[in-house]
């Protein structure tokens, strides 16, 4: 009786998965369904209440410090300080600059403005999850090693380990724009040396604690070496703009006629 139980479960488990199969073709297996994951209409909007009472208080945060690096980075960048101190508070990497003012801190602080892929206003998730996007041209805090570099770098550095105060900011901090438009990097470093920095260096009298400024052989050496460089980056640039062209090839052409392992050795 006791075997018969068993070959009657035993048949039943079979039929079942026979079963199974008729209905999917396919013997049953353990299906994994993934399923996209759409915010409703409540949980985005306590997202964008959260976000919105985040930026009121980045927004009461703002000091002469911020101001001093908003108003150079719309000079800068070509944008209105509205439009700026709008895209800081709205960052999330908002702390780093906390941490560049900061005694012994972050030695720099940087921003790109270039096209990022960003979501349509007014555009609601689809039912798969999927948003409508297009590029749109941002100004956003980076530490420079996460994002590609496709647009202008706008830089801040410190001169000393000071706490950076209303004060000092203006004379702690340097600030530059290095241009990449397009991702051309080694173009807008070439441009960046040449135009701005060795004509900077070249007028500049006071050398700390080196003397007789630019009659001194170290500095002499020093502004020789950086001429020397920015020729041999100008030499690589143009060497690889000219030179060094790629093709797309049709390789249909070759293997079309391989038909068995040894067309494929005459042919190597």
């Amino acid at each position: 009786t006791e075997n018969k139980h068993r070959r009657r479960g035993g048949d039943l488990k079979t039929r079942s998965t026979e079963l199974g199969s008729a209905v999917t073709g396919s013997p049953l297996t353990p299906t994994i369904v993934k399923k996209s994951i759409v915010l409703s209409s409540e949980t985005r909007k306590e997202l964008a209440k959260q976000a919105k009472v985040t930026k009121e208080e980045r927004r009461a945060q703002i000091d002469e410090r911020h101001k001093y690096l908003i108003s150079r980075l719309a000079d800068g960048i070509g944008l209105s300080e509205q439009q700026v101190e709008e895209a800081i508070i709205s960052d999330d990497k908002f702390q780093l600059i906390e941490q560049f003012f900061a005694p012994s801190g972050l030695k720099k602080l940087l921003f790109f403005y270039q096209d990022v892929l960003q979501q349509k206003s007014n555009t609601s998730l689809r039912s798969d999850g999927s948003t409508n996007s297009l590029l749109q041209k941002k100004l956003f805090i980076t530490t420079g090693s996460t994002e590609n570099f496709t647009g202008t770098c706008a830089f801040f550095l410190r001169t000393s380990d000071k706490i950076i105060t209303a004060s000092n900011v203006s004379q702690e901090l340097n600030f530059g724009i290095f241009d990449c438009t397009n991702g051309n990097i080694l173009e807008g470093l070439e441009f960046f040396l040449s135009q701005i920095m060795i004509p900077a260096l070249k007028s500049q009298q006071n050398w700390g604690a080196v003397k007789e400024g630019l009659k001194n052989s170290q500095i002499k050496d020093f502004l020789y070496s950086v001429d020397k460089f920015v020729g041999t980056l100008s030499s690589s640039r143009q060497n690889i703009e000219d030179k060094i062209q790629l093709t797309k090839v049709d390789i249909d052409i070759y293997v079309s006629n391989l038909q068995s392992p040894s067309d494929y050795i005459t042919a190597g």
